[in-house]
């Protein structure tokens, strides 16, 4: 009887818990759904009656307004002028129940969820167009759950106060479609040369799939992967019955046909290849997206020095100072200048010629092999790190090592060298014993310090000639010659400093202590920048010599196979002063046999003269800091010849005497060196090469 009544109370006391449970659970539900409520209701949605993007500004290193990234001038047209196709197109690739949900997909959200569980990583969303749209108006800078909840809420509201038409004509009419276009209107006009009426199914298709990535996917730089990403958003149209099998069929053959002439939306941004450097940055460096970017209204402040960059496009509008190029092709360039002392990009040019803004940056994004550019850094450097002299020599003669038999750019052979001759004059040869000697290892850890992109193929001996299998960019190698500059100190290269919301919230800042290495040793550094004034003074860099002002640099020549005499696929030129470095390559972009560079090796030299001329002018003439006295000494007649440079004669007679006797010392410097194994066979052949390049 008493274990009945204890089993009824016991049943009484759960049936209790659970009413009480149960209670608690509703008046949960009921309470966080008056703070969900409220917390919608709050939710200001008033700019989507402004909807035009606000400008980014871009200020310069002191500070001062340089130009804005403004694309504010949206045509917007109303609903009913927008395709019912164009409409599912981007229902289908986007949003596929957008005319189901209330703003927020909850399948979507659960799909992604568990996707992205599976694959272990975030591999697939689930923001609906109405939280896309909410992101792109409110949301421009955050990147944090808080954002994705406040994304929610803007996008209840914004159902709340709008119907499913409204929306996604807002949405069509802000998005940015790539090429400078803001909007469907623009979008139509500037791929196409149509109104979004006259759009085809096939046409507003691949217009829906830009949306996603615009930049990696636009057809005038992209055609292949544009037309993949089109056929992609057909089969979901057919699979989701928004088109029948026999519109899919046509959609899917129908060519692309571009505008052959894109309008043009960029002409008001000032110095586009360095804006184009800022967005890049941006979303490398700190995460935010390209429309962020473009159309964002933050406040980023750079390194840009508006007197450089202006003198570097005045440069590159100079066609005299480049080479004469093909009737089909342009010879192009890139060129950046850096401050070692902080990394910070003064200035950069990214092409030459008509150039669409945000296309191929030759500055940052090339990647070419950087001829003899490479060896004070792969070579050079490890070699003094290892106790070798510049005085030291090697024997500049024929050698196989397993196969491998490099050349000198002269076909010829210099005898005894020492390790400054051998980098002023580019001697290959020298270069490749020395890294043979050293070991490979040496060459790749000191290329890997400076910053230099290596793969696994690169560990050959050819690395000391530049041979690499991938390449480099121009700021690749400013950034790794800055090391030189700055006592051994490499400095993260870098366009920008701080990012500011428009309200003066600080998004991100340049952390300057984790963008510098020591990489070498200062005295290492600065018998270095000793070798290679050399290379100016004497050697082949003489093109690229400034008036009355200290000049460290490297010329660099990649060999165009199958072609006789002087052909180039590359041509290089490297160089710094105490507060400057700066790269400059030149070639064409599809080198062939009919397109490669023939008429000078001293091209990119001349291009950095100028470049260097117009950047220092008014600045400061400085010094190199003291190397250790460590190169060698010239031989006497060397200093004889120098100080007949120097002497002002005071009478024709005395001068003939001096002569005679001159004359006298090098026929028997001549006799003494043919008795002494020919030890400066060279010499001779030395002057000569004085004006030729290295080709490696």
């Amino acid at each position: 009887m008493k274990i009945n009544q204890a089993i009824r109370m016991k049943k009484i006391n759960v049936k209790r818990l659970l009413l009480i449970g149960a209670a608690l659970i509703v008046v949960a539900l009921l309470g966080g759904w008056a703070v969900f409520r409220y917390f919608v209701s709050v939710q200001d949605i008033g700019q989507l009656e402004v909807p035009l993007p606000a400008a980014t500004i871009l200020y310069d290193q002191n500070g001062t307004e340089a130009t804005r990234i403004s694309f504010n001038k949206i045509e917007e047209i109303g609903y009913d002028a927008i395709p019912k196709h164009m409409v599912d197109a981007v229902v289908a690739v986007e949003d596929r129940r957008y005319f189901e949900h209330d703003g927020m997909d909850m399948r979507a959200i659960g799909r992604a969820f568990w996707t992205n569980i599976i694959k272990g990583g975030t591999v697939q969303g689930g923001s609906t167009i109405t939280q896309q749209l909410a992101k792109n108006v409110f949301l421009s800078h955050e990147r944090t759950w808080s954002r994705k909840w406040n994304e929610v809420l803007l996008a209840k509201k914004i159902e709340e106060n709008y119907n499913k038409q409204e929306i996604i004509g807002m949405y069509l009419n802000q998005i940015y479609y790539g090429e400078g276009a803001w909007g469907i209107e623009r979008a139509a006009n500037t791929y196409f040369g149509k109104q979004p009426k006259q759009l085809t199914v096939a046409e507003a298709a691949l217009l829906a799939g830009l949306i996603k990535a615009p930049s990696a996917l636009t057809p005038y730089k992209h055609l292949d992967k544009a037309q993949e990403r089109r056929n992609v958003v057909l089969q979901l149209m057919k699979d989701q019955a928004l088109i029948s099998e026999e519109v899919y069929n046509k959609a899917i053959r129908e060519p692309i046909q571009l505008l052959s002439s894109k309008p043009n939306r960029v002409d008001d941004i000032s110095y586009p290849f360095y804006v184009d450097q800022i967005i890049r940055e941006a979303m490398s460096q700190y995460g935010l997206s390209e429309n962020e970017v473009l159309q964002g209204g933050l406040r980023i402040y750079t390194e840009l020095d508006t007197k450089m960059q202006q003198s570097a496009e005045q440069v590159y509008a100079t066609e005299s100072l480049f080479p004469e190029s093909a009737a089909d092709q342009l010879i192009q360039s890139g060129a950046v200048l850096v401050d070692p002392r902080d990394g910070g990009i003064r200035a950069l040019v990214g092409g030459r010629g008509e150039q669409p803004f945000r296309g191929f940056n030759r500055a940052t994004q090339l990647k070419r092999q950087p001829g003899s550019t490479i060896k004070p850094i792969a070579v050079y450097t490890p070699a003094l790190e290892l106790g070798y002299k510049p005085s030291d020599e090697l024997v500049d003669e024929p050698i196989n090592i397993n196969g491998y038999e490099p050349m000198n750019a002269d076909g010829s052979f210099h005898g005894k060298v020492s390790l400054y001759e051998a980098l002023i004059h580019s001697y290959n040869i020298p270069a490749v014993k020395l890294l043979n000697e050293m070991g490979i290892d040496n060459g790749i850890d000191a290329a890997t310090r400076f910053g230099i992109p290596l793969t696994e193929q690169d560990r050959t001996l050819g690395l000391a000639l530049g041979g690499l299998h991938d390449g480099v960019s121009p700021l690749n190698m400013a950034e790794a010659f800055g090391a030189f500059a700055n006592d051994g100190v490499r400095q993260n290269a870098h366009a920008i400093t701080r990012i500011e919301s428009a309200d003066g919230e600080v998004l991100a800042v340049f952390e300057q202590s984790t963008g510098s290495e020591k990489v070498t040793d200062s005295n290492i550094a600065r018998t270095m920048t000793a070798m290679l004034e050399g290379v100016i003074k004497d050697g082949t860099g003489v093109a690229a010599k400034l008036q009355d002002r200290p000049l460290a640099g490297k010329s660099g020549t990649t060999q165009m196979l199958g072609t006789t005499g002087y052909g180039a696929k590359d041509n290089w030129f490297v160089g710094y002063t105490p507060q400057l470095v700066g790269a400059v390559w030149l070639g064409y972009d599809q080198s062939d046999s009919s397109h490669y560079l023939s008429t000078s090796s001293k091209a990119a030299a001349v291009v950095f003269q100028a470049l260097f001329e117009g950047a220092l002018k008014d600045e400061p003439v400085m010094p190199f800091p003291k190397a250790p006295d460590l190169l060698p000494k010239k031989k006497d007649k060397d200093k004889d010849k120098d100080k007949d440079k120097d002497k002002d004669d005071n009478s024709d007679k005395e001068k003939e005497k001096e002569d005679k006797k001159e004359r006298k010392e090098r026929e028997k410097d001549k006799k003494k060196d043919r008795d002494e194994d020919d030890d400066d066979r060279g010499k001779g052949r030395n002057r000569e090469d004085e004006n030729r390049d290295d080709n490696d």
